[in-house]
């Protein structure tokens, strides 16, 4: 079946045009009119961008979110106990109250059990930080899903590893419920103009998305990330980067091996060269050698790394490792660079997979943790101008999966009516998009599109962040769908 898309708007293009869309593929670009089709669908002058890519997410937990307890806002600890203490008063029940979104840097006072006890008594509670490296856990959920903690009263809050473990438990709900949970957040982002998603969820994922797929999920393309602890079973299997798993009908790709160098900005734990105010410099979760051996196994049996490191030190051990091992991949985050490092993301061809919108999450924690060295945090522009090619995400649900939001963050590097926060490094709206996508508006091109209401390159950024989208297209099938009615 045959589709004409008539009278819509290319961006930076005058006049409207049609597109005739065949077999999943752009098939035709002319003057409105001249085409014809077994459907047609009038655009009536909206702009056509090609569908957008979220190169960084964790899906299942995002997913989550939106049934978690809120409590982004909490200025203090205090006050996030508060707002447990009002989900457990409203919400009667003995299932744990499950949180999400704190950031404690800055807080006046320390998260304890106490604090939470108080607020829940004999009821589970699990607060996880908006950066997901840390939780903080009352006794109860201590007993529950971290007993070897629960009676040290200090280990209130558990970082990198012990809190991944204990996320991964709250994950643990029926896979039917976890599913349709997951077919709600395609749709929502479909519904925001996106076509595909890197899922870098913790777990086994080819299993869970063959399942969904099975199932009928068709939302998405996805390509999903493998861990150390599935790599040697992931080689066994013969997966490699960019292979499309069958039966799938192309949705489902084999994307790259994850792998966690250090930890987060809020948590204190991304490895930096300078120290925090505490004396602290981070973690390093594996040795130089240790990065060098699981990249070199992943990238000789075709699996391509994918490197999270955030501090300045950290982005220099990946990117030796990169060189070391001689393979290509991305670097997760790369918040923090030290200056020649910029230039050799570009000379070793690594992807810089960044998340545009974390620096207005975190710009006030960087200015008070990372003092004098901010000019160098989310270098978007610098590693644009060196040659780097750039990939957006979210990290959701460390911010919204909305490219929209990342591409607004990354133009005008500045939120809520601020001050734009070092728009040295603020990038054009081309090249925000071109980080956004993984096609063109071309003939011959998949057939991957949103269609929105605004010109992206001409609108104010409010408008650009909270973008209508009339409707998105995979592969031709309309994936959301405000045109027909």
């Amino acid at each position: 079946m045959s589709l004409v898309l008539r009278g819509g708007r290319l961006p930076t293009v005058d006049g409207t045009v049609d597109l005739l869309i065949e077999n999943g593929r752009i098939a035709h670009l002319a003057p409105v009119g001249r085409l014809r089709a077994d459907e047609v669908v009038s655009l009536d002058g909206r702009w056509v961008v090609p569908g957008l890519w979220d190169n960084h997410v964790h899906f299942t937990q995002w997913a989550q979110t939106a049934r978690r307890l809120d409590v982004s806002g909490a200025a203090s600890a205090a006050d996030a106990a508060a707002l447990v203490r009002i989900r457990s008063a409203n919400d009667a029940g003995d299932e744990p109250i499950v949180g999400f979104g704190f950031h404690d840097a800055l807080w006046p006072d320390a998260p304890t059990r106490s604090l939470l006890d108080d607020a829940a008594g004999e009821r589970p509670v699990v607060l996880i930080a908006g950066d997901l490296h840390c939780s903080w856990l009352n006794t109860a959920a201590a007993r529950r899903f971290a007993p070897e903690t629960a009676d040290d009263p200090g280990a209130a809050v558990l970082r990198e590893d012990a809190s991944f473990a204990v996320t991964t438990l709250l994950s643990a709900a029926d896979d039917g419920t976890i599913d349709r949970w997951a077919a709600d957040a395609a749709r929502a982002a479909a519904a925001r103009g996106v076509v595909g998603v890197v899922d870098l969820e913790y777990g086994w994922n080819l299993d869970v998305w063959t399942r969904r797929m099975a199932a009928g999920f068709d939302a998405l393309r996805v390509e999903f990330g493998t861990y150390g602890d599935h790599l040697d079973r992931a080689v066994g299997l013969g997966l490699r980067t960019g292979a499309d798993i069958p039966g799938t009908g192309g949705l489902l790709t084999v994307g790259p091996f994850k792998v966690i160098t250090d930890g987060s900005l809020n948590t204190r734990t991304a490895y930096c060269f300078d120290p925090y105010p505490d004396g602290g410099v981070g973690v390093q979760n594996l040795t130089p050698d240790e990065l060098v051996a699981a990249m070199s196994f992943a990238a000789e049996n075709g699996i391509e790394p994918a490197v999270h490191a955030i501090g300045d030190h950290a982005n220099g051990v990946a990117l030796d490792a990169f060189e070391s091992v001689g393979c290509t991949g991305r670097v997760e985050h790369a918040q923090l660079l030290a200056g020649d490092d910029i230039a050799r993301f570009a000379r070793l061809g690594v992807t810089a997979s960044v998340q545009p919108e974390h620096a207005m999450d975190d710009r006030d924690v960087a200015d008070a943790l990372w003092a004098g060295r901010t000019d160098r945090a989310f270098p978007l522009a610098a590693l644009h101008r060196a040659g780097v090619r750039l990939a957006f995400g979210s990290d959701a649900p460390v911010a919204p999966l909305d490219p929209w939001i990342a591409l607004a963050a990354a133009v005008g590097r500045a939120r809520d009516g601020r001050a734009a926060w070092h728009p040295e490094q603020a990038v054009s709206r081309r090249i925000g998009l071109a980080s956004s996508v993984r096609s063109r508006v071309a003939v011959g091109e998949p057939a991957d599109l949103a269609i929105v209401d605004l010109d992206p390159f001409g609108c104010t950024l409010s408008e650009l962040r909270d973008m209508p989208v009339g409707a998105t297209l995979l592969a031709g099938r309309f994936t959301h769908d405000e045109l027909t009615g």
